[in-house]
């Protein structure tokens, strides 16, 4: 794949998303379903990669960038990242003019609602991969449960995730 089509194709992606993962199904299905240059379980390395590290949620697309063409996919995904942004700044003197017009409010929270089923599109399967123990499926529904219950930050709950499968994994070895 040529630097320009997987910079344009990321820039897709960053340009249809509105948050750090809601790119994640177009990514997916880009270079995992239609093209085969990455596997769900790259995908989900990137993710933990980019959940992990400082900075933006979408930062995980730089790690994909690099997974397909090293270093430099990794600055043609640094920079579909980045082009966004740079127009933002464009488009705020035209948007303020319309945003309190109640059909641009329907529109944007129609957007919402569709962001939202296009990101279970893509996090569905990624889990289907992820989950492949009974230890992981407790995580899941224990990270679930204590999301939606509780104010706790998503960086506690894994690093306690972690730190319960560094236990479980340690465990057959104290055994010995």
């Amino acid at each position: 794949m040529s630097l320009l089509a997987l910079y344009l194709l990321l820039l897709k992606a960053t340009l249809s998303s509105f948050s750090g993962l809601a790119s994640l199904p177009i990514l997916r299905d880009d270079f995992v379903v239609h093209r085969t240059l990455l596997t769900d379980r790259q995908l989900n390395t990137a993710l933990v990669i980019g959940r992990t590290t400082p900075g933006p949620k979408g930062l995980y697309v730089v790690s994909l960038g690099y997974y397909i063409a090293g270093y430099p996919g990794a600055v043609m995904a640094w920079a579909a990242l980045a082009t966004p942004a740079l127009l933002v700044v464009a488009m705020l003197g035209v948007a303020s003019r319309f945003t309190g017009d109640a059909r641009v409010k329907r529109m944007l929270r129609a957007v919402v609602i569709a962001s939202a089923g296009v990101s279970l599109s893509a996090t569905l399967p990624l889990g289907v991969d992820a989950l492949t123990t009974p230890l992981g499926w407790i995580l899941a529904a224990a990270a679930l449960v204590i999301l939606l219950r509780t104010e706790w930050d998503t960086l506690w709950v894994m690093a306690g995730a972690a730190l319960v499968s560094l236990g479980a994994s340690l465990l057959p070895l104290a055994a010995r």
